[in-house]
């Protein structure tokens, strides 16, 4: 019998201060050291006083410091109690400039405030894009061999990459054959968002699946960005996954999940993690009812933009809530998106409330 209420994480953990600084080779004051001493000791890492003293010295590798770091995530949400972990995207830049990165023919460019007031290096694509590498295989095999648990990977997809992007190369290449402007950059957004997903996210997938990754979770945060494209969207991800043998989830953020529907029935897609909690309002779940998707739900029960810590009693009503709205869907529990912007002792209590309203939510039923 499957276990109700599943808990997962979405993505990313707070990037601390001794990783910040021990990347970029600058000193640790001692918050940033009484910090570690503390997560460390409550997350059982024995041999965390190694990592410590080559902070100190400045000596640390890269490298080492990114295992570190990927491993202190993965304890992070093993302590808290989920089901399905990753790493907390240790070692990526954020969630667009961190692929981007490993693709030829993007240009990287200058900075862009996204929420929060977080920042990424925004790209351009100035020629046909090529994979430079698998971007997600090492830390992939790095937490499949570091965990227990169940293990689902988040991925950018193709479109939010296109869309994120400045697209020269492929409205150059139409200057001469398409006159109408608007026409010219819809058709170049087509071939850009298709060559990424074929010869970019695709690649990677396959790549991952033959290492072992059962559950993949491909993020599209631009999904609704522009409603005449949605259609753009689905199309790109059924060719992103197309054949491949494995779980498959998407996760949407802060949207009008409405205009998804009815073209979202059509997504070749597993399992839809929606964000419900910031807005306090879960009126959107009538939509899978409405139009009969009976797909695996991942519920968003934590607002990832407010440091209020949810009580389990209050994820337990929401839980419950949705499952008896929708009886016939598999609910999974977690926050809306990633946890990024909040610091670690508010995310550690978010996600153990996560875990504990769940417990409930199952016993409330049993």
């Amino acid at each position: 019998m499957k276990k109700l209420f599943p808990t997962q994480e979405i993505g990313s953990l707070a990037k601390p201060a001794w990783l910040i600084k021990g990347l970029r080779g600058l000193p640790l004051l001692e918050e940033d050291l009484r910090e570690l001493d503390m997560w460390a000791k409550k997350l059982g890492i024995q041999w965390y006083e190694e990592i410590k003293q080559l902070l100190i010295k400045r000596s640390i590798t890269e490298k080492k410091l990114r295992d570190f770091a990927a491993l202190f995530n993965i304890k992070f949400f093993e302590k808290a109690g989920l089901d399905f972990v990753y790493d907390g995207e240790a070692r990526r830049i954020e969630m667009y400039e961190y692929p981007v990165r490993h693709i030829n023919g993007i240009k990287i460019l200058d900075w862009v405030r996204s929420f929060d007031n977080k920042y990424y290096r925004k790209g351009a694509c100035i020629d046909k894009p090529k994979l430079e590498n698998f971007y997600h295989l090492e830390e992939f095999k790095f937490v499949k061999n570091n965990t227990n648990r169940g293990v689902k990977i988040p991925i950018t997809g193709p479109y939010t990459l296109a869309d994120w992007s400045f697209n020269e190369y492929y409205e150059s290449r139409l200057v001469d054959k398409i006159k109408d402007f608007r026409e010219r950059k819809k058709v170049a957004k087509q071939e850009f968002v298709f060559d990424l997903a074929k010869e970019i996210v695709r690649p990677n997938i396959v790549a991952l699946v033959k290492a072992g990754a059962k559950w993949i979770q491909i993020d599209e945060p631009a999904a609704t960005t522009h409603p005449d494209e949605i259609s753009l969207f689905i199309d790109a991800f059924n060719e992103t996954v197309r054949g491949i043998d494995c779980k498959f989830s998407v996760h949407i953020c802060y949207s009008d999940y409405s205009l998804l529907y009815p073209e979202l029935l059509e997504l070749k897609a597993d399992h839809l993690a929606f964000e419900y909690a910031n807005r306090k309002n879960y009126d959107d779940l009538k939509l899978f009812k409405e139009y009969g998707d009976k797909r695996e739900i991942g519920l968003g029960v934590l607002d990832v933009h407010s440091d209020e810590i949810e009580t389990p009693e209050l994820v337990k009503e929401r839980l419950i809530y949705a499952y008896n709205l929708l009886e016939e869907n598999e609910i999974y529990a977690n926050p809306d998106c990633g946890l990024r912007t909040r610091n670690l002792e508010v995310s550690f209590k978010k996600l153990s409330n996560l875990v504990k309203g769940a417990q409930l939510a199952r016993e409330s039923l049993s």
